[in-house]
């Protein structure tokens, strides 16, 4: 299970399922590698991937970025389906923004915050997963991804 690494029981954003992560080791990578490092055979390691979005609550609209401060859980009780985060964006005209340091996406608009990833991210993500030998990957939870957008974009990652 590689997500759920921030949420609402945090006063702060971040990224629900960040690759890197420069500040902790608080990510994929440094999960997978640990468990490389302890003997686990790459082979027998599948990265688990999220299909939807952590959401909070801002406490300052103004402040925005990873690690802003938050003071609870933003619509849909903090968890938004992939498609669910497609919508928030745009029907609130969104601010979108990709973080290269952990390779993910948030948003926010009218002082809430989305962290998530995309096609993207998760192409980067399946990518890193295929490039250290892992057994595979999954989603939770595939009925999130409405359109098949990132779940087809994945597979074509692994097969290429």
């Amino acid at each position: 299970m590689c997500y759920d690494y921030h949420g609402t029981w945090e006063n702060f954003t971040g990224p629900n399922a960040a690759l890197y992560d420069p500040k902790s080791n608080v990510s994929t990578s440094s999960g997978i590698g640990s468990w490389i490092q302890a003997g686990v055979s790459p082979k027998k390691l599948v990265m688990g991937l999220p299909l939807y979005g952590r959401t909070w609550k801002l406490l300052d609209p103004n402040v925005n970025g990873i690690g802003a401060r938050a003071v609870g859980k933003g619509p849909e009780d903090g968890i938004l389906d992939y498609y669910q985060v497609l919508e928030f964006n745009k029907e609130n005209n969104a601010i979108v923004n990709f973080d290269g340091q952990t390779v993910s996406y948030y948003s926010y608009a009218g002082g809430f915050w989305v962290g998530y990833d995309d096609s993207i991210t998760i192409d980067w993500k399946v990518q890193f997963a295929r490039s250290r030998g892992l057994g595979g990957y999954f989603f939770w939870a595939l009925g999130q991804d409405k359109d098949w957008i990132i779940s087809k974009q994945a597979s074509n990652s692994w097969d290429h």
